[in-house]
């Protein structure tokens, strides 16, 4: 059987709407663990309706208000030997429990299944939610998500499915550590698991203005900054290598202000000739010319703009630098 975990909050708008996608499921076998996590809108009647029409679907309220105190509530009423989760405002496309669960099967243990994802709004996508939707897809397409794991989650937080065994391997939702969904894909990588994408859309994200990720002060970027260099400090960081930081935008000072945070010295480098010389955050930018000379640096690249990418990954190829080991995409 597959277990469904699925915090609510204030989701009354669009419950009817997800909950209707996971009953119309062509894969019969599962269980819905719903937890409302203290709404105040109709989400906790809307979602007592359901359980009384289906037996499958199991509804309870969190005793400590949070989406991980409510997932790991959800997590301890399971039963399946499958676990997958779904936010309450999107909607399952109708083979996703199938697809997800055939392809898992057919790996076995140590892997997870993912698909492809799809935004949509009851006004408009944005640009920037359509090139995160292409990115995340090329990578499942390719099944080489955890390539570019530094630069954001790789794994859609509602479009995974893994046997139990493995979950609780990776530490399920044992940490208090937000965002929650970008953790438990660090965990993922931490411990080898192997993706496997199915190549279809299978689940779609619904944008709206009160969507966690927009709203909630966990998933703020400052949060996503002191994740990634955790993670990257305690998986792929070598004491004996130098640092650098590519970059002197936002998000290379971001970064630098959290190598300081960690007490990791680093170098910082640039190839936009106006700033080589000058001193930011009194650190002398240099050309990334003298990476070269350099043994066995590990670069941590903080830009952003496609062309200074493409320019960036040139050089990486040209001096034969490996992805997470030489070099991490950090946007």
């Amino acid at each position: 059987m597959i277990s469904i975990l699925m915090p609510v909050y204030n989701a009354a708008s669009f419950l009817e709407e997800c909950l209707d996608s996971i009953i119309s499921q062509t894969e019969t076998d599962w269980e819905l663990i719903a937890v409302d996590d203290m709404s105040t809108d109709k989400s906790l009647s809307i979602l007592k309706l359901y359980e009384k029409s289906d037996q499958r679907i199991h509804v309870y309220q969190n005793i400590k208000k949070g989406i991980i105190p409510a997932l790991r509530l959800a997590y301890a009423k399971s039963k399946g030997i499958m676990i997958t989760r779904m936010d309450a405002d999107d909607v399952m496309a109708s083979n996703k429990l199938e697809l997800l669960k055939d392809t898992l099967v057919l790996s076995g243990v140590g892997h997870l299944s993912t698909g492809l994802v799809e935004y949509f709004s009851e006004t408009k996508v944005y640009d920037g939610y359509k090139k995160y939707e292409d990115w995340i897809n090329n990578l499942t397409i390719s099944e080489s998500n955890f390539d570019e794991i530094y630069k954001e989650c790789v794994i859609p937080s509602p479009c995974w499915m893994i046997f139990r065994e493995d979950f609780d391997f990776c530490g399920a939702f044992n940490p208090n550590t937000y965002p929650e969904d970008y953790d438990l894909c660090f965990r993922f990588y931490q411990f080898d698991m192997q993706v496997i994408g199915v190549d279809q859309v299978i689940h779609r994200w619904r944008d709206h203005p009160n969507r966690a990720s927009r709203t909630d002060s966990n998933y703020a970027d400052n949060h996503f900054f002191k994740l990634k260099l955790a993670y990257y400090l305690s998986l792929n960081y070598y004491h004996s290598r130098k640092i650098v930081i590519w970059g002197t935008g936002k998000t290379g000072k971001e970064l630098a202000k959290e190598l300081r945070y960690f007490e990791k010295p680093f170098d910082w480098v640039t190839n936009n000739p106006k700033k080589i010389g000058h001193k930011v955050m009194n650190i002398e930018i240099e050309s990334y010319k003298k990476l070269p000379m350099m043994w066995q640096p590990q670069i941590l690249v903080a830009v952003s703009s496609p062309e200074g990418k493409a320019e960036i990954q040139e050089f990486f190829d040209r001096h034969q630098y490996e992805r997470n080991y030489h070099y991490f995409w950090m946007v």
